[in-house]
């Protein structure tokens, strides 16, 4: 069988070196070669990125600024479809500019007659309820609907969106493999003999309420065994600098025997791959717990945002802390919990993350069969 072309365009946060987001764009691009194989379709992507050059590099796909319209809206008219997604894209807690841009992407191709295909998508929070309309007629007219989570199932449907219409999967990242040979790119350091704890943080309260109760947690462990904290940050500059509040914050625990390092990487199977080597995760970004959950590196998870409890309660977990309140005691019991039990939490929950691993794929299968059978999703359902 000679194996048919389809140009697609995606459509979400890449190019600005968040490694959570840049994961997403390669667990896509992952899931749509591996699929396009099984139907026999080569898939051509087209990213709309912020730094198209460095997105060409990485990934070596075709890339175009996502900010420069004439060029969005060249690729669209070359393509055979858009995919929106994934992460959180339709939200106006970072800017109320987000919302009109990712739909106004989205409506630009269905102006040109281009199937679109919202792709385990995070919709929320949506704090102006004058975005709804704009939501909601975007996503009507879309060929197939994946979010992430229940809560931006239920944020849909108040949005009058029909719930048969849309499928609930994992975020892409739980499909995400590591590379043939990825422990010899990226070796790993000396062994040093201490248990490895993995450390993603991030600025969000203003007075810095959680990042002093991690600190202050992370020091007390350091008192009562030796531990090696990795710091893992996933959205260069910020969370180097958010690292570097905590690290200074934590005092000197060298002279108790432990050892703190900074791990940076642009590369996220690099990034999923230093995860890996963590004995347990103590993180905020939500893609250091999906990275700890793909790879079985127990975890301790600082919620922030809805989407961080959501991810948590697939796994039967509750964060250990949240945004406003982190209690010290309670993070250094946990951690040391997780390191003395780790093999009875992996037993645990194994069969959860092998499911979400499953799953994964699912957006990537509808794709692949929508262009398969002619325009016609494979699906009881009516999409």
């Amino acid at each position: 069988m000679v194996a048919s072309s389809r140009k697609i365009v995606i459509s979400g946060y890449y190019g600005f070196r968040n490694s959570g987001d840049e994961a997403v764009l390669k667990s896509i691009l992952t899931a749509l070669e591996q699929e396009g194989k099984r139907v026999g379709i080569i898939f051509e992507p087209i990213v709309l990125s912020g730094d198209p050059s460095w997105t060409s590099g990485i990934y070596g796909v075709k890339a175009v600024h996502r900010m420069r319209m004439n060029e969005v809206r060249q690729a669209l008219k070359e393509s055979d479809g858009l995919i929106s997604g994934g992460g959180s894209l339709l939200q106006d807690a970072t800017s109320p500019k987000t919302i009109p841009y990712y739909v106004g992407i989205i409506r630009l191709a269905q102006w040109m007659g281009k199937p679109v295909f919202i792709y385990a998508q995070g919709v929320g929070p949506v704090n102006r309820k004058m975005f709804y309309p704009l939501i909601h007629g975007a996503f009507k007219r879309s060929h197939y609907i994946s979010v992430r989570d229940q809560e931006s199932m239920e944020l849909l449907r108040s949005m009058k969106m029909d719930g048969g219409r849309i499928e609930l999967v994992p975020d892409p990242v739980m499909g995400l493999p590591l590379p043939a040979g990825a422990a010899s790119k990226f070796p790993a350091e000396k062994p040093d003999g201490l248990p490895k704890v993995g450390v993603s943080v991030r600025f969000w309260d203003q007075d810095r309420t959680e990042l002093a109760g991690i600190a202050d947690g992370l020091h007390k462990l350091a008192e009562s065994r030796n531990v090696h904290f990795c710091f893992l940050p996933f959205h260069l500059p910020d969370d180097e600098e958010a690292s570097n509040y905590v690290i200074e914050r934590m005092g000197d625990v060298k002279s108790l025997g432990s050892k703190v390092t900074t791990k940076q990487t642009e590369d996220p199977q690099a990034m999923l791959l230093e995860v890996g080597r963590c004995s347990a995760i103590v993180g905020m970004r939500l893609h250091s717990l999906i990275y700890a959950a793909s790879q079985r590196v127990p975890m301790a998870g600082i919620s922030y945002d809805p989407k961080i409890d959501n991810f948590l309660a697939r796994l039967k977990i509750k964060a250990i802390g949240t945004s406003e309140q982190v209690r010290p005691e309670r993070l250094a019991e946990e951690l040391a919990h997780l390191l003395d039990d780790s093999e009875g939490w992996k037993t645990d929950r194994e069969p959860l993350i092998a499911q979400l691993q499953r799953e994964a794929a699912r957006p990537a299968q509808a794709i692949a069969e929508y262009f398969a059978h002619k325009g016609h999703i494979k699906d009881e359902r009516n999409l």
